[in-house]
């Protein structure tokens, strides 16, 4: 099992920057991707963005050209830079990681960090 540690957060103003991390710790070594995901209250949760093993990235289209994600190999950490933050960005963002072998992956959460962007 993964076990997922968040840090960042916190209170910005609009156009402000913020930079998320999430570390991992347990059985790393399966681990297949990693990436962000934001819940806002009254809506569903949604990809923001995700890295695999080869380096790979994606991103929810919302946040594509302001947010970057990357990954240390080596600390088994990721981090999200958030540029340009706009208020309907206020959400709790989890850390998520995929690990394990074939094709019956295990998913883990962090606990939820809290990202506030004022108007």
């Amino acid at each position: 099992q993964v076990q997922l540690t968040e840090s960042g957060g916190g209170l910005v103003q609009t156009g402000e920057s913020m930079r998320l991390s999430c570390g991992a710790s347990g059985s790393t070594f399966n681990i297949k991707g990693m990436g962000w995901y934001r819940q806002a209250p009254g809506r569903q949760r949604e990809l923001v963005a995700h890295i695999d093993s080869s380096g790979s990235e994606s991103y929810g289209d919302s946040v594509k050209g302001r947010f970057t994600i990357s990954r240390e190999n080596a600390k088994n950490t990721v981090h999200l830079q958030m540029n340009l933050l706009k208020p309907e960005d206020t959400a709790v963002y989890y850390c998520k990681a995929l690990s394990g072998t074939g094709t019956a992956l295990d998913v883990s959460w962090g606990q939820g960090t809290q990202v506030t962007v004022s108007s």
